[in-house]
This record gives C-alpha cells, sequence and structure tokens, in this order.
C-alpha cells in the first residue's frame, strides 16, 4: 500500500545563541520543544487523539534532553495520552530524518498523522555531553583516522582551492540574506514566539543573525580549528591525502554554523487524514535517500545524496530548485559542484 505524504503544515521557534548568554537559555528542551506541539495544535484545531505518533531528532540525548524526549515533550504539552514519542539520533541529521521516517510511515499506510521535527538547547546540553566512541575511544579514533568535522571542512577547502577570503564572503552574504529574510517577514509563517508559564514573551524571532557582519569583522577572527589541527589530526589527514602539503584552516567562529537553541515540528499525514480534519496541503514529500561518504572529510555527503535520490522523482536535476542547507560555505559548494555534474552528464 502507496500514500502520498503531505505536509499540512510546519512550525519552528526562533533561533537564539546556544550558550549560557543566549535568550532561550532559560527554557528547558521539554518545555521548547511542547511550545511548537502547542502551536501546531492551535494553528490546526487539531484534535491531538489523531496523531499517531511524534517523532524528535536530539543530538545529544542526555541529561535534560534524555530519555524519551519526544514522548515527554507529548505528555509536558497536554496532548491526548494515547500519542506515541519516539527520540532519534542521526547527528545533525536527525530532524530531517525525523521528517523522513515520518513520511515513510505515512506512505506506508501505517499510519495517518505524524509529526515529526527536532529540538536542540545547546546552552543547556553542550555539543558532546553525549560522549560515545568517535570522541572517547581513542583506538577507535586513531584505527578509523578520526578528525573533527571542522578540520574535514577545512580539508575539503584545501582539496577545492577555496580561500578564507572565499568562505567569508559566502557568510557575510549569508547573514546579510538572512536578516532580509527576517525583516522582510519571510519566517513569520512559520516562526512562533517563545513564553514563559506566565505568557510573557521570551523570544519573539530569530536573535542570531549578525545583519552587520562585514569582511573586516570577519578577518579578524582567528580560525576555530588551527589549534586542533595542530594536535596530530592535521597529520592524519596529510597521511591519508599525501598529495596535500598542508591543510589551510579558514573556517571561523563567523563563517561556520552557529551553535544554537531551537526546536521545530512538521505535520505530516496521508489525504485521508487532511480530509477527516479539514487540513489543507502545503506540500509533498516524494523521496529521500541516505548514504554515507568518506568518514575523514566527513561532510562530503549531500551532493550524492540528493544524485541517488533523483532517480525516485519525476523532476530532473535540471528542473528542480534546490535549497541546500549546509554547515559551511565549503560543503554548499561541493554539494552543488555534485548536482552540476549531474544535470551535465
Amino acid at each position: 500500500m502507496s500514500n502520498t505524504a503531505y505536509i499540512y503544515d510546519a512550525v519552528r521557534t526562533p533561533r537564539s545563541k546556544g550558550k549560557p548568554g543566549g535568550t532561550l537559555h532559560e527554557v528547558k528542551p521539554i518545555d521548547l520543544g511542547a511550545g511548537v506541539l502547542r502551536a501546531l495544535q492551535e494553528r490546526n484545531d487539531l484534535d491531538t487523539s489523531y496523531v499517531d505518533d511524534v517523532i524528535m531528532g536530539c543530538v545529544s540525548p542526555i541529561g535534560e534532553q534524555g530519555s524519551d524526549i519526544a514522548k515527554m515533550m507529548v505528555q509536558n504539552a497536554g496532548w491526548h495520552e494515547s500519542v506515541a514519542g519516539v527520540q532519534l539520533n542521526r547527528f545533525c541529521a536527525s530532524g530531517l530524518e525525523a521528517v523522513n521516517t515520518g513520511a515513510q510511515k505515512v506512505a506506508s499506510g501505517w499510519e495517518q498523522l505524524i509529526v515529526a521535527g527536532g529540538v536542540e538547547c545547546m546552552s543547556r546540553v553542550p555539543m558532546g555531553s553525549d560522549g560515545g566512541s568517535m570522541t572517547g575511544d581513542a583506538a577507535f579514533a586513531i584505527q578509523e583516522s578520526f578528525v573533527p568535522q571542522g578540520i574535514g571542512a577545512d580539508t575539503i577547502a584545501t582539496i577545492d582551492g577555496y580561500s578564507r577570503e572565499d568562505v567569508d564572503a559566502y557568510a557575510m552574504e549569508s547573514q546579510r540574506r538572512a536578516a532580509h529574510a527576517r525583516d522582510s517577514g519571510w519566517f513569520d509563517g512559520s516562526v512562533v514566539p517563545v513564553r514563559d508559564k506566565n505568557g510573557l514573551m521570551i523570544l519573539e524571532r530569530d536573535d542570531f543573525i549578525k545583519p552587520d557582519t562585514n569582511m573586516e569583522i570577519l578577518g579578524g577572527l582567528r580560525p576555530s580549528f588551527e589549534m586542533m589541527g595542530n594536535m596530530a589530526f592535521d597529520e592524519i589527514i596529510l597521511r591519508k591525502y599525501n598529495t596535500l602539503e598542508r591543510i589551510s584552516h579558514v573556517h571561523t567562529p563567523g563563517n561556520s554554523s552557529g551553535i544554537v537553541d531551537g526546536a521545530s515540528a512538521v505535520l505530516i499525514g496521508s489525504e485521508k487524514a487532511g480530509k477527516d480534519l479539514n487540513l489543507t496541503p502545503r506540500g509533498r514529500i516524494l523521496a529521500g535517500s541516505i548514504l554515507s561518504s568518506d568518514p575523514v572529510l566527513m561532510l562530503a555527503g549531500p551532493g550524492p545524496a540528493a544524485i541517488k535520490c533523483s532517480p525516485l522523482l519525476t523532476l530532473t536535476v535540471v528542473q528542480s530548485l534546490w535549497v541546500i542547507h549546509l554547515a559551511r560555505p565549503v560543503l554548499c559548494w561541493s554539494a552543488l559542484c555534485w548536482t552540476s555534474w549531474s544535470a551535465d552528464s
């Protein structure tokens, strides 16, 4: 049995700095997550007993984000007791994997209505808090030539010839576009405010965007991963990529992905669910794909994954509008090169 998986609504909180000084630091993960669930319920006059499952991605499921945070969010939002919840972790793609899994459930006919998304309070549960063999098992890390993600990005920049000026210029334009989108109200249809228990406003719109960023400010920032590179990680890279003489450490806090707090939720359902609940579809989820790439570079997979996915679609690469959402400029360029190669070939 195969159904179409429709997107009926999508919301997110504003994003704020994921450090103790950030605006959302006072908000617990289960409260941040419950807020987006309540927003979906209110916006769609949703009978929550109709929801089969809530799937939430969370990269560091420990401490306040531990156990099964998705089910805790469901209970905290006051949803019907029949609604289940499950947390999953696929690193930076955890929220996307939750949405893909929800779409698969609906498309298979097993479920009719799913809420999927993600939650991460990096100001309260710092990155890497959950440990694991990649960072905590030295023997495994040496065996597998593990390097931190940022050094993988620096290596891609070195191989592809992107300079510090290239990535800083990309970052500056990215900040400009983000500020323009926010200030033009383009996010207003999906961003829901975060309020405290008394209904007082905590954060109404993204405050992590830096519209005043310029090349001079960016140029004054020190490379984030050069010191780690000097602690033998560069040596690990150069052993594998022995045509390189050195790693050019171009990434800084100003041109890398931000550390933020936030939560999101997407309402995914079948045609039947839409008719039963009087919901209007906003889009369809047609296909997805998963693959792994070189674990040393580790960040070069989105382009090949897009190409792997394209045979499942009726659209060609040339006909498609690509939205590439990645952590660093060189990764977007890498993905664009892959999709361009596929279109040309």
